[in-house]
């Protein structure tokens, strides 16, 4: 008997709005919601033709979803509750124990503010985000990420947060008054600050990434004038960090260079493992329960799942790709596993591998898609390197038809959007005749895309494949 991997795509959702940041919420009893974030560039409104309305700023607009799970409800399982309209969101994350009994949910806009929301329940079954307490990080930046202190212990509670002005911001949280405070900001990056983290296992100790390539260490209790490392080992800009919740000293960063790097923190002059993902690595995410699985948002190239189990505990020079989801027609960017247990449906008629002819047909339209986007985003590679200005870029090109393609370019991907999800489960899965469906378990995840706003929630299994001889 043979382990298989294979994904389940279960439902895509149109964002309206470019889809930047998806978080599933950690805390017990609410494992099945899930948030969004979106951002979306648009010009004011015109309302005259002299120079002050012409030279008037875009606007960076966001929306934040709220949606519930329901393994139960067969063919669109997402259901959302609720919408907030907000500045544009660059990151959201919610806080890994509860405050005042409730879970916590933070957002960094592009407004340069850190907003918490209280998730409740609410008279219809359901919940509902409400506002909790803000706090203002500078002038005339954007935050661009954020991270809680609580991955590994519960007290006190602190967020990390980092700006397009190079800097971070160490935030106390008080949950019996509901407020934060900045209690320490400086200058850590020449450039933006695209990512900054705890040391879940010490939380004195605080990673940064920005786009000078720089990857940076610091420690609270030394104050924050000189870093106690810098590596240089990515070659291009930083964008994300995560410490392993699970195994002490361990760290994954990721960067535009196209390259998922597995570090001990200890030794910081070489990582132990270099793995290349061929897409620059704009989020990196430690499985919830698994110490050696790792999700990567790997922007052109989808988003990968790799085993750090032989690099965490033999040096092995680099991570097997396990798994591979490419459904996606725009850049990857947010991403994030569920702690939901999946079970899989019985079926009595397993999915027959596609024929030659179709898998043929399939690939020329993948080709002929990646050739139109090629033509049509070739302007955009050359800020590969700065988010903020592929943010900026769309909205110049928007009213041409940035809005209206995601229709036509997920089915020429064959990625319908129908609630069954037909061909994109049957291109995904590539299932053969023999697979025990009854000894399924798989993993949640949810990816989310820019240019298209879709967001997508789908299964990682692993199957017990028979043979047939």
């Amino acid at each position: 008997m043979e382990a298989r991997r294979t994904a389940r795509t279960l439902q895509v959702v149109d964002t309206e709005y470019s889809a930047d940041a998806v978080e599933w919420c950690p805390i017990d009893k609410w494992h099945h919601v899930l948030t969004c974030g979106t951002y979306q560039l648009k010009n004011p409104e015109e309302k005259g033709s002299g120079d002050s309305e012409i030279n008037k700023p875009q606007l960076r607009q966001g929306r934040l979803y709220l949606y519930c799970f329901q393994q139960k409800q067969l063919y669109s399982p997402l259901t959302e509750v609720q919408r907030i309209e907000m500045p544009a969101i660059l990151d959201l994350k919610w806080c890994h124990v509860p405050m005042a009994g409730y879970p916590v949910l933070g957002v960094a806009n592009a407004e340069g503010s850190l907003e918490l929301y209280n998730l409740t329940p609410n008279k219809k079954n359901s919940c509902s985000l409400e506002p909790m307490c803000s706090v203002k990080l500078g002038p005339e930046s954007l935050a661009l990420s954020l991270d809680w202190s609580t991955g590994k212990w519960h007290e006190p509670v602190k967020i990390i947060s980092s700006d397009s002005k190079g800097c971070l911001s160490l935030v106390s949280v008080d949950s019996s008054r509901s407020a934060m405070a900045v209690v320490s900001q400086w200058k850590a990056h020449d450039f933006e600050a695209w990512i900054a983290a705890f040391n879940y296992w010490n939380t004195d100790v605080i990673y940064s990434g920005g786009d000078d390539s720089k990857l940076k260490g610091w420690d609270m209790r030394t104050g924050t004038n000189k870093p106690v490392f810098i590596s240089t080992r990515h070659s291009m800009g930083v964008c994300s960090i995560q410490s392993n919740p699970h195994k002490e000293h361990i760290l994954a960063t990721g960067s535009y260079d196209e390259h998922v790097l597995i570090w001990d923190s200890r030794q910081m002059k070489r990582p132990l493992a270099d793995t290349h993902v061929q897409g620059g690595v704009w989020r990196v995410k430690w499985h919830p329960s698994q110490e050696g699985l790792l999700l990567a948002a790997c922007m052109h190239n989808g988003y990968h799942i790799l085993d750090c189990e032989g690099a965490l505990a033999a040096g092995q020079e680099g991570c097997p790709i396990l798994y591979s989801y490419i459904l996606h027609n725009s850049l990857a960017y947010g991403a994030d596993w569920s702690r939901l247990s999946i079970d899989a449906q019985p079926t009595s008629k397993p999915w027959s591998e596609p024929s030659l002819l179709a898998e043929t047909e399939r690939k020329k339209d993948r080709e002929q898609g990646t050739k139109e986007a090629v033509v049509k985003f070739q302007h955009l590679k050359i800020q590969y390197e700065s988010p903020t200005g592929l943010f900026d870029m769309v909205v110049e090109d928007e009213a041409d038809d940035y809005g209206s393609r995601s229709s036509s370019s997920l089915q020429a991907s064959g990625a319908s959007q129908c609630p069954s999800m037909d061909l994109a489960m049957k291109e995904q899965q590539n299932f053969k005749a023999g697979i025990d469906w009854t000894k399924k378990k798989g993993d949640l995840l949810a990816t989310c895309s820019f240019y298209d706003h879709v967001l997508h929630v789908w299964k990682w299994e692993k199957n017990n494949t028979l043979s047939s001889t």
